[in-house]
């Protein structure tokens, strides 16, 4: 070959690879994306220092009364809640204490009590507790596998599938820029058996000693006008005995449970353990 033919050969390797565009950048395994979403989060080691979790703020919803009705949501390893709802001088309170749920609903008197359905519990026992499906992931044994890059609200985001030790699958959405969980599906039953989705989105986060917190949290099924969840206050570790997730019926009553000061839905007491919503305090 001449020295003619080699250069026009290479001007149009050149030319080829500039037609191309830039290289692109490798994408990210699942494990890296859960990696970066553990450190972002705060890293693995401070969460494992939080045994137990309080939020304290307002619940909007097309179904209730009232808009804004305060709440009080108490948490504990690995999968006790207590959720309590005050609107119009009333209160319905929801608890599960890892293997049980109850509900109350106010009535004449006193509170109406049941268990949760079949399917509330069935529900309530896949739950991952206030760490989420990802942190620890591993060590819990959940697979995790990387479906797709995905566009969420104007932003990139990566779409994982779930796989729980019980239940069936589950897909999170973790933002490609911040790291940081943006959605979260899981599948439920209705009353008769009927599947219907359950979609979870995250914004907001603001930091809570060292940890990020979403401090806006949007839930609903399939279709219908998801509930707002917004946070005002969130406490770290305060002291919660396990009686505070019992039976609500049970005559001994919960209050005796807590040591310390602790947050009402009407008034969310100010603490050196907690991150109020104020100006410069919001997340990415």
């Amino acid at each position: 070959m001449n020295r003619a033919g080699a250069r026009a050969i290479a001007i149009g390797l050149v030319a080829a690879a500039l037609a191309a565009g830039p290289a692109q950048a490798a994408e990210p395994t699942a494990t890296e994306i859960l990696a970066q979403n553990v450190a972002a989060r705060g890293g693995l080691e401070a969460w494992r220092k939080i045994e137990t979790m309080v939020w304290v703020g307002q619940i909007d919803s097309a179904r209730a009364p009232v808009p804004d009705m305060r709440f009080v949501l108490e948490q504990k390893r690995p999968n006790k809640t207590r959720l309590e709802i005050h609107a119009l001088g009333q209160g319905s309170m929801r608890v599960f204490d890892g293997t049980h749920g109850w509900k109350a609903r106010p009535g004449r008197g006193q509170a109406d009590i049941q268990p949760y359905s079949p399917q509330e519990t069935r529900f309530a026992q896949a739950g991952h507790g206030f760490d989420g499906p990802l942190i620890d992931a591993a060590l819990r044994g959940l697979p995790v596998a990387l479906v797709s890059l995905d566009e969420l609200g104007g932003r990139k985001a990566y779409h994982l599938k779930v796989h729980p030790v019980k239940g069936p699958e589950e897909d999170v959405w973790v933002d490609a820029q911040t790291h940081l969980d943006v959605r979260h599906d899981r599948v439920a039953e209705g009353p008769a058996g009927e599947k219907r989705r359950v979609t979870v989105t995250y914004g907001d986060y603001r930091a809570v000693e060292g940890l990020q917190i979403p401090f806006l949290i949007e839930s609903g099924a399939d279709s219908g006008t998801p509930d707002k969840m917004k946070l005002e206050t969130v406490l770290l570790n305060p002291p919660l005995d396990d009686t505070v997730f019992a039976n609500p019926g049970n005559p001994r009553r919960h209050d005796l449970a807590r040591s310390g000061p602790h947050p009402s839905p009407a008034t969310p007491p100010p603490s050196a353990t907690a991150a109020s919503a104020g100006p410069g305090m919001a997340g990415p």
